[in-house]
């Protein structure tokens, strides 16, 4: 499953909505994302929404899309 991560960049300031930026990752749940985003990055994680077929393919033609690896 895809899942979309939204982030602060760093954990010590107070998050603003307007810092904030999303990543995406494969994974088998929103657990091991969570993991995974913990242990290699210094984001202070807001969401972890796992993306249906329909979200995934909008987010595919709109966004910058890429799926981070760890």
């Amino acid at each position: 499953m895809i899942y979309k991560v939204y982030y602060q960049e760093t954990k010590t300031r107070n998050p603003k909505r307007e810092d904030t930026k999303s990543l995406y990752m494969e994974a088998e749940n929103d657990i091991i994302v969570r993991q995974l985003v913990e242990e290699n990055t210094p984001y202070n994680i807001e969401y972890i929404q796992a993306l249906d077929e329909n979200h995934l393919a909008y987010e595919q033609e709109h966004a910058e899309f890429s799926l981070t690896e760890f």
